[in-house]
């Protein structure tokens, strides 16, 4: 049976075509072209400058799956996540892999979210029955991840505090209020149309019966846990930092959730104290972490030489539908009718950047809070920036990083989340603010 193009193929390629013809009209050609290559190495250069962090990043995963970490963790939401996932065994490291990434995405971790996603989609292709091809568990997770719920967006927060803002983390509300209905929308969307297009996973049995086969392939890393010496060691270095921690909090100048630089200080904080926990729980579980982490980083290498041609065709498509001026044409026409229910022309901007471009959108947004920091729409766009993320990039990244090629209901579930969280994001602000 002849299969149908996936909807990334229909819309990567009416992006490019229609910015074509807009620059046709617009008298951009010269713009489109030069966008075209300039996009095509900013991508490259992103995926260079991945390397490094996802080299770090999963080299620390694998200290923490050696020691033990994943199955704990994957323990304590287990019955919330069989629910969602019922075709992924609840013991196989794919689901406390996905489990660590909607956590850092929650805590508004950023990069570090981003190997840990990939991980997860690493160890969900184990359990594909059909190589190349999108399960319903990848389906939902990237679902879930594009929308995630982000409990602490502190970038954003900074932003409006350092351009002055009166009330710089006034949003947090709202944006939770957006998120939560965002990552609602498309699980609920991916569970609906992952009914109408058919299952390809394996029956739960099967797939608990091949990771137990892996498992058992794999055997179990030797540990070897330090003495009383090393313990004490490790707990007076945790001491000293909680000592550190507790110094800087008595002499900061002003209430660290509303002063600009304690809002830096606090995201500083968190990965520094994240990979070192990691890092301290895999040294008392016995794990030699040096030899375990430098293994996990050469996966972090190939990874993100394969992710290349994914970024380099989106971010071709994006920065061609740009430069062409189609995006401020659709603007114009949409703005009339989005203005009449409360949304500016500015936040339907935002609304149609932020699933395409996360560094182009963080500066629209900081450009808008900078010139009116109280205003309404400084507050609707912070919130949009602050309870989404960038679709197209994710999807490209992740489905790239284990050469999927047939998306199925991922994209169209990920848009009606985004969707959704836009449409909620404007309505909590205009009865918020």
């Amino acid at each position: 049976m002849q299969q149908k193009a996936s909807v990334i193929n229909i819309i990567w390629l009416s992006m490019v075509v229609l910015a074509t013809v807009t620059a046709a009209y617009t008298n951009r050609m010269d713009a489109l072209t030069s966008a075209s290559f300039e996009s095509a190495k900013d991508a490259v250069t992103l995926a260079i400058g991945l390397i490094g962090p996802m080299a770090l990043w999963l080299g620390i995963m694998k200290v923490a799956e050696a020691g033990g970490l994943m199955r704990i963790v994957a323990h304590r939401v287990r019955p919330l996540m069989v629910r969602l996932f019922p075709d992924v065994p609840h013991d196989h490291p794919a689901m406390s892999a996905m489990i660590m990434n909607m956590a850092a995405n929650a805590l508004g971790l950023g990069n570090a979210a981003t190997p840990m996603g990939i991980k997860a989609m690493q160890e969900l292709e184990k359990l594909a029955p059909e190589k190349g091809t999108a399960t319903n568990a990848m389906c939902l997770f990237l679902a879930i991840n594009t929308s995630s719920v982000t409990l602490l967006p502190l970038g954003v927060i900074t932003i409006r505090a350092a351009a002055g803002a009166a009330s710089p983390a006034a949003i947090f509300i709202p944006s939770l209020i957006a998120t939560t209905c965002s990552t609602i929308a498309a699980i609920v969307a991916a569970k609906m149309l992952a009914r109408n297009n058919g299952a390809v996973e394996f029956p739960v049995q099967a797939t608990q019966e091949t990771a137990a086969i892996e498992a058992e392939a794999c055997g179990e890393p030797e540990l070897y846990p330090p003495g009383a010496a090393g313990k004490w060691f490790v707990w007076l270095l945790v001491a000293a930092f909680a000592g550190g921690a507790v110094y800087q909090l008595s002499n900061a100048a002003a209430p660290l959730a509303f002063s600009a630089a304690g809002l830096n200080s606090l995201s500083s904080w968190l990965i520094p104290a994240l990979i070192s926990g990691l890092l301290i729980f895999g040294y008392l579980r016995g794990v030699r972490i040096y030899e375990t982490l430098t293994d996990g980083a050469k996966e972090g290498f190939t990874t993100a030489m394969r992710i290349i041609p994914f970024m380099v065709a989106i971010f071709v498509a994006i920065g061609m539908f740009r430069a062409s001026g189609a995006m401020d044409i659709l603007v114009g026409v949409l703005s009339p009718v989005t203005s009449a229910v409360g949304m500016p022309a500015e936040a339907l901007a935002m609304g149609l950047l932020r699933p395409l471009s996360g560094s182009g959108s963080f500066a629209f947004m900081s450009e808008i809070v900078q010139q009116s920091p109280d205003s309404i729409v400084a507050a609707m766009v912070s919130v949009i920036q602050g309870s989404s993320e960038t679709t197209l990039y994710v999807l490209a990244v992740y489905f790239g990083a284990i050469g999927i090629r047939r998306t199925r209901h991922a994209l169209p579930a990920a848009l009606c989340g985004e969707t959704v969280g836009l449409i909620a994001a404007v309505t909590v602000c205009n009865l918020w603010f």
